[in-house]
């Protein structure tokens, strides 16, 4: 398993592709990195990780190791990535690191890297430190200039509070309903500080779920419907309202109705939207491949959707340039530029559950699945064809092939070839990680949305085969 780098970081399997020797490599790199960027003589750089058992270990190592390129550190301990995005930015540093591998398996670490915005760092920034790291161009200090370490556990309450003062939430209308909720933290990062948002809402009952912070992943935790079967049974048993899930490093949110059924991780995008252009009229955004429910809501309110390339740091770049007021990615990330631009659990928590809140007592009571039932429907589906030694330049025949081929749709190239139709659509977009090509498609009924992807499918497979 290669070491795995992208515009959030290096990731990979701790022992194997995730060495000592690269982490301090990084580390080092990330620490000249942001001194070239400050032009200062010691960078200030925040840190935090999530619960895998490796995270104390790698977090230590990294730090240590700043300290000795000498940039002052500020460890927030366990924090979830939108926690540390926020702490960047409130305490003026130079960048962040977060130690976490988000949803891939316990046995994988990363370092999530921040410049100091508490953003992703783009892609020519990540070229910037790639280059350093090659040439080797680090900063270390003398013996008398260490940087320093401090230690700030209160940013669970900080970010809490800044979510509470958003003007659309209102805790007393939540705590009207009554509400009883189960919370799935997959002993994640959010394994404290998700409970505690919900009490702070006005959730009256919170049944915990795998909260106990432990780093020990009960099942694949990243929340989609296959993941989730113990998650549903303990909803059903406990019969709550509803269930909120979050994943890792609480950057995605799920949710599941009362009846076990899938809210939809598209829709959590769809339903904060919904909600906050209610309050706060404006563009929103999301990525090429999301559902078409946000386009159909931004319709409804007669604003503009945006789409960027998949990945949230090409989302954030949308959102700025067309001054979009919500945006996010199907995956259930939600961005709210009012808070920050990072994804946010706890955000799009805070929003949908405001939403229910308020459309339960509008119409005197309500089940959630009757909620979801108030947007939009598609549904989607998701494959991928493995390329073998398909090249990039061979790709993008193929691709060019396919969208002469369907005459009746409109077509974009800006991240693999999205191809549009009246009623649906497909995305093909070649992994950045794996030699695959992913296949999104959407459409009114799963028989539309699966034949599409295998048609789609079967278009690449004999043009690869052709060549």
């Amino acid at each position: 398993m290669s070491l795995m780098i992208s515009v959030s970081g290096i990731r990979g399997v701790v022992g194997e592709s995730l060495t000592p020797k690269n982490l301090t490599a990084f580390a080092t790199a990330f620490a000249a990195w942001t001194l070239r960027r400050s032009h200062k003589k010691k960078a200030r750089i925040v840190i935090g990780r999530d619960t895998r058992p490796t995270g104390k270990t790698v977090s230590d190592l990294v730090s240590n190791t700043l300290l000795l390129c000498g940039c002052d550190v500020i460890d927030l301990g366990m924090a979830t990535t939108p926690t540390v995005e926020m702490a960047v930015t409130k305490e003026h540093a130079d960048g962040g690191l977060i130690i976490t591998a988000s949803h891939n398996p316990v046995e994988w670490n990363a370092l999530k890297m921040l410049n100091h915005l508490g953003e992703f760092l783009s892609a020519e920034e990540v070229a910037e430190l790639l280059d350093i790291a090659e040439k080797e161009e680090f900063v270390t200090a003398r013996w008398d200039g260490l940087g320093s370490m401090s230690h700030k556990s209160d940013y669970d309450d900080y970010h809490i509070e800044k979510v509470l003062q958003l003007s659309c939430i209102n805790p007393a209308a939540i705590t009207g309903e009554h509400f009883k909720v189960l919370v799935d933290c997959v002993e994640g990062a959010g394994s404290a500080i998700i409970p505690k948002l919900c009490e702070r809402l006005g959730i009256e009952s919170i049944v915990r779920f795998a909260c106990d912070g432990t780093g020990l992943f009960p099942r694949n935790p990243e929340p989609i419907e296959e993941n989730l079967s113990d998650t549903i049974a303990a909803l059903r048993a406990s019969e709550c309202d509803f269930a909120i899930i979050v994943d890792p490093d609480v950057d995605r949110l799920a949710l599941l109705c009362e009846d076990g059924t899938l809210f939809g991780e598209e829709y959590t995008l769809v339903a904060c939207a919904d909600f906050y252009l209610k309050h706060n009229p404006g563009a929103v955004a999301n990525n090429l491949s999301s559902s078409r429910a946000l386009r159909d809501i931004a319709n409804r309110y007669g604003v503009a959707c945006y789409s960027a390339k998949v990945g949230e740091v090409n989302v954030s770049e949308m959102m700025k340039a067309q001054h979009a007021v919500i945006g996010g990615e199907g995956n259930g990330g939600v961005i709210l530029p009012e808070l920050h631009y990072g994804r946010d659990a706890l955000v799009g928590i805070a929003l949908i559950v405001q939403a229910f809140a308020l459309w339960r007592s509008a119409n005197n009571g309500g089940l959630l699945s009757q909620f979801r039932r108030q947007f939009p429907d598609y549904f989607m589906s998701k494959q991928k064809i493995v390329l073998g030694n398909a090249s990039h330049a061979s790709l993008q025949k193929i691709f060019t092939d396919i969208a002469r081929q369907y005459e009746n749709a409109d077509a974009s190239m800006l991240d693999g070839l999205k191809l549009d139709f009246v009623d649906s659509w497909v995305h093909l977009r070649p992994s950045n990680t794996e030699p695959v090509v992913r296949i999104y498609t959407e459409a009114p009924t799963r028989d539309r949305a699966e034949a599409l992807a295998n048609e789609l499918k079967h278009e690449i497979e004999k043009r690869v085969l052709g060549n």
